[in-house]
């Protein structure tokens, strides 16, 4: 579908299926709430999938992959070289996302979005890599909305195969670079205290970090009123693939799982685009990145895990599956009140 037609087709939760999750969780044997977010995010995914029924045996994470021409202003520890040997490395599974989704029993997809050269990874690409934001806008409007529509028509492809959970993830030097700078046009934060040292940038690395940022947004003068114009100025094609995933699942009826910082930020684009759309993504772990707790707090979620993690690639995301299969036996396994023959539990007020 088209970016305005994935828009067109994202509703509210299903208020009814999530009344049917929470009463069977009420039913079973066990104090009522007593497992917390645990329930909670199933009574989610209730209303996402419209069925009290959870099924996320089949998922994928879908790690994105680009190059930012910002890497010029000398904002990162690497070079761009690193973006296309990692992401052939997820083919090979060697990265850590891999050996994650190994263990997690999931399917990684890394998707070639705007790498600066050609590799064996799945080719998507809108262009080789963005322009550098510190001397323009990072890609034309256009490609920004070509970019969203890439992620909404990978994300499609995996439901049409009958994925019933999706993660997203990236790969791409200088992306904690954009994501600062979209992070600090919409929350309307100063770029010193939203920007972090990403792979491990020196004092003076962040400064120059932070400079490059303040330029771009001083130069391009980003609307965040217009959350297409942020990101065509300030921001990546793999955030945009990832906003895609977001929006592709909020109108399909399938959840996305979010992972970190940069995950987040393309979360609260898809949000700025379509407001629902928030409703469909679940938070996963809190980022060390500075400005993580402040993107979920704006998207009103609250992680599972706090693991100081800042890896990317959709790790954290990854990270939750097991702990959604184990919330996912509790549902689907234990018995209710009236076959374990103990009185049922009420509130107490």
């Amino acid at each position: 579908m088209t970016l305005q037609e994935t828009i067109e087709q994202i509703h509210p939760l299903s208020k009814e299926a999530m009344d049917r999750a929470k009463a069977h969780w009420d039913g079973i044997a066990k104090p009522l709430h007593s497992l917390g977010k645990l329930e909670d995010v199933l009574i989610q995914i209730a209303g996402i999938t419209g069925k009290e029924e959870i099924s996320i045996e089949k998922r994928a994470l879908l790690t994105f992959c680009a190059d930012n021409g910002v890497v010029e202003e000398n904002v990162t520890q690497s070079g761009q070289e690193v973006t296309a040997t990692v992401a052939e490395n997820f083919l090979q599974e060697k990265a850590t996302a891999a050996i994650l989704c190994r263990g997690a029993h999931a399917d990684l997809f890394p998707i070639d979005i705007g790498m600066a050269r050609d590799t064996k990874v799945p080719r998507y690409k809108v262009a080789y890599g963005t322009k550098n934001m510190a001397k323009g806008p990072a890609m034309t409007r256009e490609e920004a909305v070509r970019a969203l529509e890439t992620g909404i028509a990978v994300a499609e492809e995996k439901i049409a195969a009958g994925y019933q959970l999706m993660a997203t993830g990236e790969m791409g030097i200088g992306n904690t670079t954009t994501s600062s700078a979209m992070a600090a046009v919409f929350l309307n934060q100063p770029v010193p205290e939203l920007t972090g040292r990403g792979a491990g940038l020196s004092s003076e690395g962040l400064a120059r970090k932070i400079a490059a940022i303040e330029k771009a947004i001083a130069i391009n003068q980003p609307d965040p009123s217009d959350p297409i114009d942020v990101l065509a100025k300030v921001g990546g094609f793999d955030i945009a693939g990832m906003a895609g995933v977001f929006l592709a699942g909020a109108a399909h009826g399938v959840p996305v799982v979010m992972d970190g910082f940069i995950s987040c930020v393309a979360a609260l684009l898809a949000a700025r685009i379509a407001p629902f759309a928030k409703d469909y993504m679940i938070a996963s772990h809190v980022s060390k990145e500075p400005a993580a707790h402040l993107l979920l707090a704006e998207l009103g979620k609250e992680a599972f895990l706090h693991c100081d993690m800042c890896l990317g690639e959709g790790t954290g995301a990854i990270m939750i599956f097991p702990i959604l299969d184990q919330a996912n036996a509790v549902y689907r396994g234990m018995a209710t009140f009236d076959e374990a023959q103990i009185e049922t539990y009420v509130p107490l007020t």
